[in-house]
């Protein structure tokens, strides 16, 4: 039976371990404060209770293992609330998700030209001020 409860102790220490590393390397990758701190807040309470788990099944049956799971579930309620209100006063000052700004309005890109069509572009032009010139000439004589 001690074997048992130390494979289990084992591996509850380990996937405490491995969800609060994941919750560090999610605090690091996220691109904006409300992704961190729902990362950070689901890892931190998953890994302290994996681990917090892990240390009774080392324990036993104690008065250790009572203040364990006293210091559990206070952390089981805390950790979210405390995560929740660091994001609404975060908000409330300002910050919005990178999902929901408004994308701004793409500008348009300037067309280049190739020397035909300056060219053209160009002769237009002539031809329509010589049109314009010819006819203020014609309406004067």
């Amino acid at each position: 039976m001690d074997i048992l409860f130390s494979w289990l102790s084992g591996l509850s220490l380990g996937i405490g371990t491995l969800a609060l590393v994941v919750g560090s390397l999610g605090l690091i990758r996220l691109p904006d404060l409300f992704s961190r701190t729902h990362a950070v807040g689901m890892m931190d309470t998953a890994g302290v209770g994996f681990i917090i788990l892990g240390l009774l099944f080392h324990e036993g049956f104690s008065l250790i293992s009572v203040k364990l799971a006293a210091v559990a579930i206070f952390l089981f309620f805390t950790s979210p609330i405390a995560t929740h209100a660091v994001t609404q006063v975060a908000h409330r000052g300002g910050f919005s998700p990178i999902a929901l700004k408004k994308p701004t309005p793409e500008k348009p890109t300037p067309r280049t030209r190739t020397k035909a069509q300056t060219k053209t572009q160009t002769k237009t032009k002539t031809k329509t001020k010589s049109k314009k010139a010819g006819a203020k000439k014609g309406r004067g004589a």
